[in-house]
Parts: C-alpha cells; structure tokens; sequence
C-alpha cells in the first residue's frame, strides 16, 4: 500500500489535512510522522505550515526536517501548503527577516497597510477567505479543477517567486501574488486545499495519484 507522510514538525493543521486525503486516497496509508526514517519511505509527502515563520523554520531545523525536506523533495512527489509553501522559498521578511528552506528563489513579504480594493474599500490585512487562482502552469494538480476557481486562504504574507515560470497559480489582492508554485516534482499552494470545498479535495486526489512528473 503507498503511503502519503505528513509531515509532523510542531507546526500545522494536520490531522485536517490527513482527514482530507484519507477522504480521497482511501487505497493508501496516511500517516502523521515526525520520525525522519517513516517519511523517507513514504511515497508521497505533505508539508504543512501555519503561524510565524521564524517559529516554523526553527521548528524543522530542530525537529531535522529541514535537511529531510530537501532530499525527498528531489525524487518524489511533495506538496508545501500555506507557510509549509512560504518555506520553500529562501528568505521572509517576517520577524525581521527570517532565511527559509531555499528550494525556490525568491522571497515573501507582508502585504502593504492601506491596499484598496476596487470599489474603493480597504483590504483587510490578513488575506482571510475565499479568491480566484488563475492557474498559470498546465500542472496534473489542476486536472479537473475550473481555471479561476476559488480556494481559501488565510495569510498576511505573501510569495514573490523569481523566476516567474515557477509560479503555477497567481491570485490578486489588490497585488498580485503566488497563489501555488512548482518545480520538478514539488507543488505547493498559499491556499489551503483542505478548507476549499469540492476543489480543494480534487486537488489533493490529484496529488495522492501524481508520479511528480509534469
């Protein structure tokens, strides 16, 4: 039976997230693990994240997950979700700057006091709710899932990938950010697919059932 790791550092809406692809992957074993050997053997893993950067970054150095996150994600499929994609990329300027894991170029920063929205209303600061992805990438991740369909999102800081043709997923508020970033075989979103409704889980069946290629 493949099994689909968690990744368990401390930090993270877990058991949500296992409840929704024990839902729609019920042919595999999902495991909550914060043992390096058990997620190695896993045939796909998932890295969630919510809070503070700078706690979540030293959570998986101390926890060893840092180091293990740049391995697997090298050779098999591996999904980053909310600050879990936030990681990924190299530097945050969160709690007065914070080095992240690196594996994408580029940086995230907080969205500006003061944004207005088109009618002239002011943005609230955290990005909280529901807001269109315009899927930027042909990804097997999309498959089935409309171009500008809504997903959640909860978040005060956002991705500015470089290069852009890492960015899967764009959204706008008031600026425009990345709502999912790719590369080889890794995906990641801004959103959380477990709070998204029917696409949310159709997103998480298309990665219990991705071979990391694109």
């Amino acid at each position: 039976m493949a099994v689909i790791a968690v990744i368990d550092y401390g930090m993270g809406n877990l058991h949500s997230v296992a409840k929704a692809l024990e839902h729609v992957a019920p042919n595999q074993q999902v495991i909550i693990s914060g043992d390096s050997q058990r997620i190695a053997e896993a045939d796909r893993v998932v890295l969630p994240g919510v809070g503070a950067m700078r706690d979540c970054i030293k959570a998986m150095h101390d926890a060893g997950v840092a180091e293990l996150v740049h391995r697997i994600s090298r050779d098999r499929p591996f999904l980053g979700v909310c600050v879990g994609m936030q990681a990924l990329l190299e530097h945050s300027t969160e709690n007065g700057g914070v080095d992240a894991l690196g594996l994408f170029p580029g940086r995230v920063q907080r969205f500006e006091n003061g944004l207005i929205d088109a009618s002239g209303a002011p943005c609230k600061v955290p990005h909280m709710g529901w807001n269109q992805v315009e899927q930027t990438l042909d990804h097997p991740l999309w498959q089935g899932i409309d171009n500008q369909a809504r997903f959640y999102f909860v978040h005060s800081y956002y991705a500015r990938p470089e290069p852009r043709d890492q960015v899967a997923g764009l959204c706008t508020y008031q600026v425009p950010f990345a709502a999912a970033i790719a590369r080889d075989s890794i995906f990641a979103t801004q959103f959380h697919p477990e709070k998204s409704a029917a696409d949310g889980l159709r997103l998480y069946r298309n990665f219990a059932h991705w071979d990391g290629r694109y």
